[in-house]
């Protein structure tokens, strides 16, 4: 009869090890990126607040942050790139996305932000709700210079997230932010094309009384 027991041992040791790592990297990774969260959101408030500068510099430290805990994934694996890195990255795409089209830039690609392509997929979808609260307050404010411009962006990120046909356990479930995204345009284009249509109106009017 062959004993395993000594065997058992030294392949429980070395799985605990590795279990070990990968908790230690976990435990130093979770704080790092909900702080890198917490900086693109700050960012996102900022931007609304036409604080371009304050928004490009929490971007800044939420990028070092992410830095850092990519640096802890050596111990990690892909298990911790998933669960908890791929988040924050999403935060961060969606916040540098926002704010390169509400700035009149090129979107960075992927590669130019360090982020994981599924992450930047789900950050350009919800990079299109700021816009859309971006050009809203655009609009209460009387200011129709650039509704056109953000409406035709949401529009392209929407013909790009369509396109991206894979299954939910590749894409992580884009299927669903695509669909609001869909909502989210066609409401902003009924709500852009009712206030355009009421400020002719508003102009013709006052036209005639003069």
């Amino acid at each position: 009869m062959v004993k395993i027991a000594k065997t058992l041992d030294v392949i429980a040791d070395s799985i605990r090890k590795d279990l070990t790592a990968k908790d230690t990297a976990r435990e130093r990774i979770l704080p790092l990126c909900r702080e890198a969260i917490r900086y693109c959101s700050l960012s996102i408030r900022a931007l609304h607040r036409q604080e371009m500068k304050e928004a490009h510099k929490m971007l800044k430290k939420a990028r070092e942050l992410l830095d850092e805990a990519e640096e802890a994934l050596a111990d990690g694996g892909e298990t911790i790139r998933a669960n908890i890195i791929l988040d924050s990255q999403k935060e961060y795409a969606e916040g540098c996305i926002t704010l390169s089209l509400v700035e009149g830039k090129q979107p960075p690609s992927p590669q130019e932000i360090g982020v994981e392509p599924v992450a930047y997929l789900h950050g350009m979808g919800d990079a299109v709700g700021e816009l859309r609260r971006y050009l809203m307050d655009g609009l209460r404010k009387g200011d129709l210079s650039r509704g056109e411009e953000l409406l035709g962006d949401m529009d392209d990120i929407y013909n790009i997230l369509v396109t991206m046909d894979f299954p939910d356990a590749v894409t992580n479930g884009l299927r669903r932010i695509t669909d609001m995204v869909r909502g989210v345009l066609e409401k902003t284009r009924s709500d852009l094309t009712l206030t355009i249509r009421q400020k002719e109106l508003e102009d013709r009017l006052d036209k005639f009384q003069k």
